[in-house]
């Protein structure tokens, strides 16, 4: 059996269904890959920055590796602004959804707001509401998602700094995205973890 053997889906039966699951289950296990090939596309995304996109990302996840940061926190930084070329009025949103059955509730939901937590830098230069973040205020992850854009996300635009390349972060992508997906024991809603890790960031002086 190459393909189903329907040409609408009610029409499919068990063995169809059967198939497609065994095919579904072996694409989905090369997410990973797939993401670090898009962040790859980043490198062409918007212009105008000293640094591209995919430089961008790959310093923010470069200053979390470096602050002690989890695998979760990590992979989150790699690739919050996953969605800029495909998304790009709503690219936190994006990035959240992909990242969401496969790491912490916290990391989704930083993730997914630090769009409006961004605004904080720049939004009144261009007449905007650079409070849009007080909406959230009062969340339990609003301190995460505030010190995520202060120390990993607004601050990684700069040439000079040392940053690490996309081969230094591949196992960390692979490791989140072989998890099975929405176990309750990696999404551990409610729970925070510190963004920072002072001990562990000690013995992260290079790569």
């Amino acid at each position: 059996m190459a393909t189903v053997k329907f040409t609408a889906m009610k029409d499919g039966d068990k063995e169809d269904y059967e198939f497609l699951t065994a095919h579904e289950i072996d694409y989905a296990a090369r997410t990973g890959d797939r993401l670090l090939d898009a962040l790859v596309q980043l490198d062409e995304g918007l212009s105008g920055y000293k640094i591209t996109r995919l430089g961008h990302s790959l310093q923010a996840a470069t200053r979390a590796w470096k602050d002690g940061a989890d695998t979760d926190w990590i992979v989150s930084a790699l690739l919050h602004d996953i969605g800029d070329i495909y998304a790009p009025y709503n690219h936190d949103e994006y990035a959240a959804t992909i990242l969401k059955p496969f790491v912490r509730e916290q990391c989704t939901w930083v993730v997914e707001k630090h769009g409006d937590f961004q605004r904080l830098y720049y939004a009144h230069h261009l007449g905007g509401n650079r409070h849009a973040r007080d909406r959230f205020a009062g969340h339990l992850y609003f301190d995460d998602c505030d010190q995520f854009c202060e120390r990993w996300d607004q601050s990684s635009f700069d040439p000079d700094y040392e940053t690490l390349p996309v081969a230094f972060f591949r196992p960390f992508v692979l490791e989140v995205f072989a998890r099975k997906a929405y176990d309750p024991a990696v999404i551990r809603a409610g729970e925070r973890v510190a963004l920072t890790n002072p001990d562990i960031a000690k013995t992260r002086t290079g790569a």
